[in-house]
């Protein structure tokens, strides 16, 4: 079953001003910079000065670095976040997966998004820092997510109360995490959460969508380009990169957040639409007007970065709930 519910107030002035901005400066920056190690060296400062300016965690959070190796041949990288109001339900636990294209971002960019969803939910926040590309090319990002989240059980965590949550290319390692647990015969985790997924490493749709109205962000060609550090010579329709779930069930009860102006919407729709289409499965999907690729890390810019993640702490929050009272997660409509 598929939800969308629109969101249906217009894009703060705050977000239509952030947006012009982006697109005058960030945009043309994305342009000029190669897709090679040097464009990505520097795009990693870019975006780390930003994120710590206009997306900084929230003051007394804690932060524990995990570097721990789980095989001869895999390593489980990360930090626990736990948000300045503490933790009121630490068997539970998020799982983040932090986007930018499987080359640019990590756990520490990222502590703005993950310290606020612990706040905002009471729960400790795992965010996993997996191998980025150039440097290590599919499916090595993949694989350090399935380790991750099989250590997690190995330290005695309940599926039931396991949540996971990415943007951007980590929507695309989330989604890819429960469609191996299930083809596996695994358990899936309580509930899925996910901010400007990306479902198309082709970009195809992307690009389909910038046409009608320019990403303020980046082209479909330049983050085609980058996706491609990542991809390699793999062809990006093979299973596992497309992301092959048609006819998977127990998948898990699904939210779904993108901006009306960014480029990705359109996976969003598209992954909604699959989701929402597989046996049992449920999906929420929201497209916030006026907002940019995960506009909910700009909190400092962009007024609607605090409702949305609201929303998004409710849905882990209810979920888990209904797990715990039901034995199964099942999405509640709101009223």
């Amino acid at each position: 079953m598929r939800l969308h519910k629109a969101v249906r107030r217009a894009g703060s002035l705050r977000s239509q001003v952030a947006a012009a901005v982006t697109f005058a400066t960030v945009r043309p920056l994305a342009g000029v910079l190669p897709a090679n190690r040097a464009g990505v060296v520097v795009s990693r400062r870019v975006v780390a000065i930003s994120l710590a300016i206009f997306g900084p965690p929230l003051r007394g959070s804690r932060v524990e670095r995990v570097d721990q190796l789980v095989s001869p041949d895999l390593r489980v990288r990360g930090e626990w976040v736990r948000g300045p109001s503490g933790t009121t339900d630490d068997d539970a636990v998020i799982l983040y997966l932090h986007g930018s294209g499987y080359a640019i971002c990590s756990s520490r960019t990222h502590r703005g998004l993950t310290t606020r969803l612990s706040a905002l939910t009471g729960l400790p926040v795992f965010s996993c820092d997996y191998r980025l590309a150039p440097s290590h090319r599919f499916p090595c990002a993949a694989d350090d997510v399935r380790a991750a989240y099989e250590w997690l059980l190995s330290e005695g965590r309940d599926p039931a109360r396991i949540v996971v949550a990415g943007d951007s290319a980590g929507g695309h390692l989330a989604v890819d995490l429960i469609s191996r647990l299930l083809q596996e015969g695994w358990v899936a985790p309580a509930a899925l959460v996910l901010f400007s997924p990306l479902l198309d490493l082709s970009l195809a749709g992307a690009a389909l969508r910038e046409r009608v109205r320019p990403d303020p962000m980046i082209s479909a060609a330049r983050a085609a380009r980058l996706v491609g550090l990542y991809v390699g010579d793999h062809d990006p329709s093979t299973p596992r990169l497309r992301l092959h779930i048609d006819g998977r069930s127990g998948f898990p009860p699904t939210l779904i957040q993108a901006g009306g102006r960014e480029m990705l919407a359109a996976d969003a729709v598209e992954l909604s639409r699959r989701l929402g289409a597989l046996p049992g499965a449920v999906c929420a999907l929201e497209i916030w007007p006026g907002q940019m690729h995960v506009f909910q890390a700009l909190p400092r810019i962009v007024p609607e970065a605090k409702r949305a993640l609201a929303r998004a702490g409710d849905f882990v929050v209810r979920q888990l709930d209904i797990a715990d009272r039901d034995g199964r997660a099942e999405l509640v409509k709101e009223a």
